[in-house]
């Protein structure tokens, strides 16, 4: 049995020099992700947050109510859209971790928190809740209405109908995802701080 798990683990080890995949793919990922949320929020004309963005900060009532607005969403397109760059070229890719899991730390607690942990709404599972069994009950509702009075199939033919919950599951992905990048760093050979760490140590 023994022989077997060396033999296992031996494999495995011939593999570490796959080992750059793993933050290359998470990379690769997360920058897409951060760039489409700070774009939009930032206004590249003036480089400044959008109005509306800024109204969303700020508006205790329907936005977040976070204080200073301008400043915050400021600092939060901005280390969203540096964050995808720096992700992307594989640049201060620990350093730029920091802000980007604080941003989804806020993101988290004066957003998604309240809604529970599902994105999209289920109606059962562990992490169902009363607010997302209504929700799927009202989707079928909704379902009814447009296929008796609607073109269904055409409504649905890219993609499935469902109700967004806005849990911390996206978020809490994400963090965890630059939490891992955090420790590991941007990995070998598809990065700029490789070859810069790579010529620091001539």
């Amino acid at each position: 049995m023994m022989g077997i798990f060396n033999f296992i683990n031996s494999i495995f080890d011939k593999l570490r020099v796959l080992d750059f995949l793993g933050p290359l793919a998470l990379r690769l990922y997360l920058a897409p992700v951060f760039w489409m949320a700070g774009a939009n929020k930032i206004d590249f004309s003036t480089f400044m947050p959008f109005e509306s963005t800024v109204s969303w900060f700020g508006n205790p009532e329907w936005g977040l109510g976070l204080p200073l607005p301008t400043l915050m969403a400021f600092l939060a397109g901005w280390t969203e859209v540096l964050g995808a760059i720096f992700l992307l070229i594989g640049f201060g890719v620990r350093w730029i971790s920091i802000p980007l899991m604080i941003t989804m730390l806020v993101a988290i607690f004066s957003v998604h928190i309240s809604n529970g942990w599902l994105a999209i709404s289920s109606g059962s599972g562990i992490f169902a809740t009363e607010r997302t069994i209504e929700a799927v009950e009202r989707l079928g509702i909704a379902k009814d209405i447009l296929k008796e009075h609607g073109n269904y199939l055409w409504l649905t033919e890219n993609g499935s109908l469902v109700v967004l919950n806005n849990g911390i599951e996206f978020a809490t992905t994400y963090f965890i995802m630059l939490l891992v990048l955090f420790f590991i760093g941007a990995g070998k050979f598809f990065s700029l701080d490789y070859y810069l760490n790579f010529i620091n140590k001539k």
